[in-house]
């Protein structure tokens, strides 16, 4: 019996090996890319595409009415749009500091406590596992003027004769949006700052303690040196969802008293769903999101600073 064996060159072989290594693991992306053009890339052409028309939900062929850089012009010409605009900055500079020293404290204080650290820890994280929209209940039946717990302890405990109305009066309104959105938010902070607390280099620590470095000298000129990129991280992550909050505002005070807690994105929802100018409203939406983006690329270039002061890891 004979056997005709015959070898093919190596070159062919490699380069089927090749090609069939580097489209397998593309066949198998296939469905995510997939899946984000539908659920991702899609809404955003077409949400960017109404923005440049007259494009309203109660009037369908509207969508192909053009309209140019019209519904920008608008906006930039609205001073209800710089308001919001206004209040929207001034929301996320008050909360994402408030946010910061209070997660900075309590990831302090967790860092010296030695047993039971793991409970408190999962006790810290509790208001952030709470939805915003239930935290925004939470925070309006608290503060009710008439049957709210606070009032009734400012009352009872403190003596105060009359009620408070938070969520009526335009500065305390804004101040309890604020407060809301501390309490859910403020682990966050503590959770990444925590993480670099424990990350923390002890030699660096011990050697201040020899110069005879004071408590506040060392957190001063040692620890928050190094915490620095932490918090460009959790200011990064926070600005992103402070800039776009939408839940506690629309349940506390939909934007009331007379607009004066309205943000920039609750005023996207009331344009496009209240007042049906959805082609209106995309164009705000995107301003927001151009202002979220700065901020994000503010935050990195700190990062990117405070990194560099650190030296080479």
């Amino acid at each position: 019996m004979r056997f005709n064996i015959r070898y093919s060159p190596a070159a062919p072989c490699l380069e089927s090996a090749l090609n069939q290594s580097l489209g397998v693991p593309f066949k198998l992306l296939l469905p995510a890319f997939f899946s984000v053009a539908i659920v991702v890339v899609l809404p955003l052409l077409f949400s960017l595409y109404t923005s440049f028309t007259a494009y309203r939900l109660i009037d369908p062929d509207s969508i192909w009415n053009l309209v140019g850089l019209r519904n920008y012009l608008r906006a930039f010409a609205n001073g209800d749009f710089w308001a919001a605009f206004g209040r929207t900055v001034l929301f996320l500079t008050i909360a994402l500091n408030l946010e910061l020293l209070l997660g900075l404290g309590i990831a302090l204080l967790l860092n010296q406590v030695v047993k039971g650290q793991r409970a408190l820890r999962t006790i810290m994280m509790f208001p952030m596992m709470f939805s915003p929209v239930l935290v925004g209940f939470q925070f309006k039946f608290m503060l009710n003027d008439s049957t709210g717990v606070v009032n009734h302890l400012l009352q009872t405990v403190f003596g105060l004769k009359s009620t408070i109305p938070f969520l009526v009066d335009a500065q305390s309104a804004l101040a309890s949006l604020v407060a809301a959105e501390v309490w859910n938010s403020t682990p966050v902070f503590a959770v990444i700052l925590l993480a670099g607390l424990m990350a923390l280099p002890k030699d660096p620590i011990e050697a201040s303690k020899v110069d005879g470095c004071t408590p506040w000298q060392t957190f001063r000129y040692v620890t928050l040196p190094y915490l620095m990129p932490f918090i460009y991280i959790a200011m990064t992550i926070r600005s992103l969802d402070v800039g776009r909050a939408y839940d506690i505002v629309r349940i506390m005070t939909n934007g009331g008293p007379g607009g004066r807690t309205e943000l920039l994105w609750t005023m996207v929802g009331r344009i496009a769903y209240d007042d049906s100018r959805m082609g209106y409203a995309n164009a705000i939406g995107y301003v927001s999101v151009l202002v979220s983006v700065l901020f994000t690329l503010y935050f990195f270039r700190k990062l990117n600073a405070a990194r560099k002061h650190m030296g080479p890891a």
